[in-house]
């Protein structure tokens, strides 16, 4: 079955807001077995609209439109799609009283404006505004189908993963099951990754498993394995089984599966050995404690940290003394004194060249990561590349890995405790 994706809003055009709407719908298609080719963006004019919708529908057995269901003169997406589906618009007197009762409950004056959201192509399936004021809509055009969903992101989620999905499944008139897993990367790069499950590629061929790789920042690459079966317990086992095949090509490069990251994995291994955390940051200036603490329950292990930016900091509150400060030493030294500082079984410490200048004839780029652990110190040198915010995102990642990487014992961590 295929499924077209159009955004609406000239804000999307000129760029003043990324259509990140349109994303989230791809990835939720992909990971539900539809498939999407096409995705259109539009701005808010009427006859613009209409085409875009007729252009997705000669393809596509259904279409989902995010944006335009607002209260204003230029959320014009009802209009559109009831031309396109040669329906009138009509009152609906159940969305009405919703979004009386929504503003009463606020305690919010009501602008005559917001009516035109009770606004539906007749025939037309409501979607229930469970998260704002705009419903969606369900609009058959033919043997086709148009669903109209808000452009506030997680309104527009909540209405996909039930409504949509749920008719999807309905009008594919199958009862495969769809399922996903995304093992979790940090370490190698997308093409790197690739190369490595060739061989389960060509395994795979004509199956019902499919993989895809998906670079995603500070988040690592993600390998996402998809499989269609007959039943639920088919799924799983399948995917488990692929997870251990592609565990196997890449080792300790994957550091979760799913809704993990590099944070949660370090607070899950620091609970395990009863071991806390503090850290000693100079470029990349708390970010490494901010993702700590996005952790719910971080304070059971992180102790704290300092942001020993300037060089004065680093001697007298942590007592570096060595001659560099975006060098081996200097970073072994940050780690033990924040440890020592702050009362931490382990201090970890970053510092290096962010840029856009080169600094004590170190290149951009060149990072030091200092690791204290059990009266002991290690530090590591990465080189990496980018720009300013790069550099450091990809440093305070790299400090977490190795962190995890030495809590886990794999040899790729700091080798000295």
């Amino acid at each position: 079955m295929k499924v077209a994706v159009v955004a609406i809003g000239t804000e999307l055009l000129l760029g003043q807001i990324v259509d990140s709407n349109s994303a989230r719908i791809g990835q939720t298609l992909a990971a539900n077995g539809f498939s999407s080719y096409l995705q259109l963006k539009v701005g808010d004019n009427h006859d613009r609209i209409v085409a875009a919708l007729r252009l997705a529908l000669e393809d596509a057995d259904a279409v989902i439109t995010s944006g335009g269901l607002g209260p204003t003169q230029d959320d014009i997406t009802r209009e559109a799609i009831a031309e396109v589906s040669g329906r009138r618009l009509h009152e609906d007197p159940g969305v009405r009283s919703v979004i009386e009762e929504l503003f009463a409950a606020r305690g919010r004056p009501m602008s005559a404006n917001n009516y035109r959201q009770a606004m539906v192509p007749e025939g037309a399936t409501v979607i229930e505004q469970r998260k704002g004021t705009a419903p969606g809509l369900i609009v058959p055009v033919g043997d086709k189908v148009i669903f109209a969903l808000p452009g506030v992101p997680y309104e527009l989620d909540d209405m996909l993963a039930n409504e949509v999905l749920t008719e999807l499944r309905l009008r594919r008139n199958d009862a495969t099951v769809i399922r996903s897993r995304v093992l979790r990367t940090w370490g190698l790069g997308e093409s790197r990754l690739a190369e490595l499950m060739a061989p389960r590629f060509d395994e795979l061929e004509g199956s019902n498993v499919t993989i895809a790789f998906l670079a995603s920042g500070i988040e690592g690459v993600k390998v996402r394995f998809t499989v269609g079966t007959a039943s639920e317990s088919e799924a799983l086992e399948l995917l488990g089984r692929e997870e251990e095949r592609a565990r196997q090509l890449l080792g300790d490069y994957v550091f979760g599966v799913d809704e993990d990251t590099l944070e949660s994995v370090v607070a899950r291994l620091a609970i395990a050995e009863h071991v806390s955390i503090a850290v000693a940051e100079s470029l990349t200036g708390g970010m490494v404690a901010s993702q700590l603490v996005r952790v719910p329950g971080a304070s059971e292990w992180f102790r704290g940290g300092v942001v020993s930016y300037a060089t004065a900091v680093k001697e007298q509150l942590l007592g570096v003394t060595a001659s560099s400060v975006v060098s081996e030493d200097a970073a072994r030294m940050m780690a033990e004194g924040v440890a020592r500082l702050i009362g931490s079984d382990i201090g970890i410490a970053t510092t290096g060249v962010a840029g856009p200048e080169m600094l004590e004839d170190q290149p951009v780029g060149t990072v030091w990561i200092g690791m204290s652990y059990r009266g002991r110190s290690e530090a590591r040198k990465v080189q990496l590349l980018g720009d300013r915010e790069r550099i450091r995102t990809y440093a305070t990642a790299t400090a977490l890995d190795l962190m995890r990487l030495t809590l886990s014992g794999s040899g790729r961590g700091f080798t000295a405790f």
